[in-house]
This record gives C-alpha cells, sequence and structure tokens, in this order.
C-alpha cells in the first residue's frame, strides 16, 4: 500500500508527520528517506513531538542516536548519515533499536545499511522537493 502527500510549508509537512503517528504502535519503525534539505529533521521534530517528546528535537549526526523518554516506552531517532557499512551500524548495535518492541525508533539516512537489518513492517517514508523546491515536499509513504 503506498499513500502520498503534497505539503506547501514545513508546517503541513508536520501536520503529516501528526497524522501518521496516530496510526503508529510502539514497536514501529520509521524509515525517513530524503535528500540533504528536504525535511527528514522537520518531519522528525512534529512526529516526537506528537508522540509527547517536551524537549527540543534535532537531527542526531554526530551522535548517531538521540533517546526520548516516552510516556510509555522510548523514542530512538537515529541518523545513519556517519555510518559507511552495515557491518559498521550492527557494530554500534542498530538493531538494538529496531527491534525494541516498547519503542518507536525514527531513523534518518537508512539507506546507509542493508534494507534487510530493518524489521519487515518497517514503514518506509520518502519526502522528495516538490514543484517549488524551497516550499513543497511530496512525502510518500510506502508500507
Amino acid at each position: 500500500m503506498k499513500k502520498e502527500y503534497i505539503t506547501h510549508s514545513p508546517a503541513e509537512t508536520a501536520l503529516v508527520a501528526q497524522e501518521i503517528v496516530k496510526e503508529l504502535p510502539p514497536g514501529s519503525v520509521i524509515a525517513l528517506h530524503g535528500d540533504l534539505g528536504a525535511g527528514k529533521t522537520v518531519f522528525s521534530c512534529a512526529f516526537a513531538k506528537a508522540l509527547g517528546v517536551t524537549e527540543h528535537v534535532s537531527s542526531p549526526t554526530f551522535t548517531i542516536v538521540q533517546e526520548y523518554a516516552l510516556e510509555k516506552g522510548m523514542l530512538y531517532h537515529l541518523d545513519l548519515y556517519r555510518i559507511d557499512s552495515t557491518e559498521a551500524a550492527l557494530a554500534f548495535g542498530v538493531d538494538e533499536f529496531l527491534y525494541d518492541k516498547s519503542a518507536y525508533s525514527l531513523v534518518e539516512w537508512p539507506e546507509r545499511i542493508d534494507r534487510k537489518v530493518f524489521p519487515k513492517n518497517t514503514l518506509h517514508i520518502h519526502i522528495d522537493r516538490g514543484e517549488n523546491i524551497e516550499t513543497d515536499r511530496v512525502i510518500s509513504i510506502e508500507e
């Protein structure tokens, strides 16, 4: 099943993230695909806020993972941009975050590792620039 949204501002992209959260149970893994500046961090911040995270959320580019306590469970926000291989990701312990059934795992730059590492039910979300490359985004959801 594939859904597609077209947004015209960061606020609209945030609304899509908030809608998606409503449908996901703990244990969900969300792989966020998109170029630099596509809106992955905007999406991630709104996703975290919709789960109840009140602290500032930023892309964990240098730390690889940031952990946020939820009322029940955790949100793991991973950024694999600096990971150069599947082996390096596994040595880091990426699978422990992806297979935690009580947590949500939001992964930026998932294409940096082999898709086989992800659980079969991973939700892949692609964020691409739209007609107006400054504001428009095409958000495709692959289930």
